[in-house]
């Protein structure tokens, strides 16, 4: 029997055959249905997102620092400038092993652990990939041509030329100018990071750091396009960063350098002021360091070296407070008159010590350790010039602390009246009061005494000295010292009204009877050691004075010495007195008032005084001498013998520099 044969049912594979086809067409009309679908949400409603994500990842805007402002003194001189300096950059994503390459750095330069470290935060701060970050600064040419021979064994590593801040005038302008260092975590947590983003040094003392905001300027912008690796391949756009302002100080160049060399090797401070308008002429504390170091990161050896215990030339002697001694005797006189204690012809004995009534301790005057014997009869003229001490104890007992302290603080004394120095001391105008808040002790009558002659708890800085010292000059009138003269080279000059009150006596003549008693310390020559005034044969005796200089003397004790003490022993430097000098000059026409302080200096007069002439002489007189032109006393106008007329006065010392500058 023959088995049927199986044929292909052609109809029914048809069938099959399309309905797979159909099924597959619906699926693939579905599956792009799906694509055209997320093809318009992504390009039509997602647009301007992916738009912009395309474009953060292609586009890049890079900061670029601003230039630092100069500073200039106020003949123009230039103190801080940027100069070209070589440094070490990575470029990290073209490195390939970071440590191995920095230990291979340090094997070919000085590459201290801190300055790694350094490096490494300023890494972490980068926000933008492929940017350069600094290693190393202020690389010297060995180093340079060291890198440069390794060069094949850096990748990524370049050296390349930025400016940075240099002090011409170094260590004598430290103390004013303050430095320039790296930004710390702590101080970046505290600044605007847009502002600061490229840069990577602050002021951190002085003026660099009170004028921050205006030294620094403000950040560019560059947009550039990067390819998927990072890498620059075309710049789409800038905005040019704005420079710092450029400063012009009150300081004079001329002068600190003048008083830098007249304090020699001693340690100490100085301050001048121009009394017109409280411009900080002069300010120096020796021994002092090199704002250089630290601009380039300083090494912790040289650092070190800063801190010496006894030299300290960190510490600014010219804003730190010391016992001013009898420097203060002028404003407590003044006091006296003022308040109706005493008068100008009031007199009192002077045997050579004092006893408070119901107290065993005697009180030496100074006379008392050379000779055993006081100054006789002595009027507020004479205790001034001849630094009675017995005659300001008398006074101090009748004002008592309270009044005492009250007409100091119209001097500026207890606290810091400058405008751009804020981190001078407010000294100590102790009181009542301040003693129990201070102490939890009660006020003791022997206290007022020490208080009378700038010890005790009394404490001023040279500042505060200088500042009364150009107030009493004024007559009266406020000026608060300021460093800043203008902003901006085609700027005016800042003008501003003192926030302290101006210094009304009950007699206005108390002001000029002041004057001539603190001219007679330098100048006073009545045939005698006990007539003459204190500085006169340290000053006046010794040459001819082209101009009259008004002063007074302070020593002030470090520690006490009992009353059978050898004045011939030999004391120990760190136990040696103060010394301490304030003036103004020329007398007729005050223009520069100045304080000196010598640590340890032993005498105000002997020391301290001859010091402040040398200043004085290197502000007032010319090459040959004599007294600068616009330093004269203001004389009458002449009558033009044709118009009868007084010809127009010439411009003051003070605008004429002004309009020089």
């Amino acid at each position: 029997m023959i088995n049927d044969i199986t044929l292909k049912d052609h109809t029914q594979e048809r069938r099959i055959f399309l309905s797979r086809l159909f099924i597959g067409g619906i699926i693939a009309i579905l599956l792009v249905g799906f694509l055209i679908s997320r093809l318009i949400y992504l390009q039509i409603y997602q647009h301007e997102y992916y738009s912009t994500a395309s474009d953060n990842n292609r586009i890049y805007s890079q900061s670029i620092a601003p230039t630092r402002g100069l500073i200039y003194d106020r003949n123009g001189v230039l103190l801080a400038d940027n100069k070209p300096s070589f440094n070490l950059t990575v470029i990290q994503e073209n490195v390939g092993d970071l440590d191995a390459s920095i230990d291979l750095i340090q094997s070919l330069i000085e590459l201290p652990e801190q300055d790694v470290e350094d490096f490494k935060q300023r890494l972490r701060r980068r926000s933008v990939p492929f940017s350069a970050v600094p290693v190393s600064f202020a690389l010297n040419e060995e180093e340079i041509a060291k890198l440069a021979v390794n060069q094949f064994r850096l990748p990524g590593f370049q050296v390349e030329a930025q400016l940075v801040r240099n002090y011409p005038l170094g260590a004598p302008i430290a103390h004013a100018l303050g430095y320039l260092s790296s930004i710390t975590e702590e101080e970046l947590r505290n600044l605007n990071a847009e502002e600061y983003r490229g840069t990577h040094q602050i002021g951190k003392t002085g003026i660099e750091r009170f004028y921050e905001s205006l030294l620094h300027g403000q950040v560019g912008y560059e947009t550039v396009e990067k390819n998927a690796r990072g890498q620059i391949m075309n710049e789409l756009g800038r905005v040019d960063p704005i420079p710092g302002e450029d400063l012009i100080l009150h300081l004079d160049s001329n002068l600190q350098l003048a008083a830098w060399e007249a304090l020699g090797d001693f340690r100490g401070g100085v301050v001048a002021l121009d009394v017109e308008t409280g411009g900080v002429l002069a300010m120096v504390s020796k021994p002092s360091f090199d704002p250089n170091l630290f601009v380039a990161g300083i090494s912790q050896a040289a650092y070190s070296s800063l801190n010496d215990p006894i030299e300290t030339p960190l510490f600014n002697r010219a804003l730190a407070k010391y016992a001013p001694g009898s420097t203060m005797k002028p404003y407590i006189g003044l006091a006296g008159l003022d308040s109706g204690v005493r008068t100008r012809e009031y007199q009192v004995q002077d045997p050579g010590y004092f006893i408070l009534q119901g107290d065993s301790h005697i009180y030496h005057d100074w006379t008392w350790w050379t000779t055993e014997t006081g100054h006789d009869l002595v009027t507020l003229a004479k205790a001034i010039y001849q630094s009675c001490d017995i005659y300001f104890w008398d006074m101090a007992l009748d004002l008592g602390i309270d009044r005492m302290a009250d007409y100091l603080a119209k001097f500026g004394f207890g606290e810091n009246t400058s405008i751009d120095i804020p981190h001078a001391s407010r000294g100590t105008l102790p009181t009542r009061d301040w003693k129990m808040e201070n102490l939890g002790q009660p006020w003791y009558p022997g206290e007022t005494l020490n208080s009378a002659i700038g010890q005790g708890y009394t404490e001023a800085t040279p500042l505060q000295l200088a500042t009364a010292t150009m107030v009493l000059a004024n007559k009266g009138k406020w000026r608060q010292p300021i460093l800043l003269k203008r902003a901006g080279l085609l700027n005016a000059d800042i003008q501003y009204e003192s926030a302290i009150p101006d210094i009304s006596l009950q007699n206005p003549d108390d002001w000029d009877f002041m004057h001539q008693a603190m001219q007679d310390v330098v100048h006073k020559d009545d045939g005698g050691y006990r007539n003459n005034g204190t500085a006169y044969p340290h000053i006046a005796m010794l040459e001819k004075m082209p101009y009259h200089m008004a002063g007074k003397s302070g020593t002030a004790q470090v520690i006490g010495m009992a009353e059978d003490f050898d004045n011939d022993a030999e004391v120990p430097e760190q136990y040696r007195d103060h010394a301490l000098f304030i003036s103004f000059a020329p007398v007729e026409n005050p223009t520069i008032a100045l304080a000196v302080f010598i640590e340890h200096g032993v005498g105000g007069s002997g020391v301290a005084g001859p010091i402040a002439k040398t200043i004085l002489d290197a502000y007032l007189l010319n090459e040959i001498g004599e007294l600068k032109s616009e330093f004269l006393p203001n004389l009458e106008p002449e009558l033009d013998r044709d118009t009868n007329q007084a010809p127009e006065l010439q411009l003051s010392s003070i605008d004429s520099i002004q309009e020089e500058l």
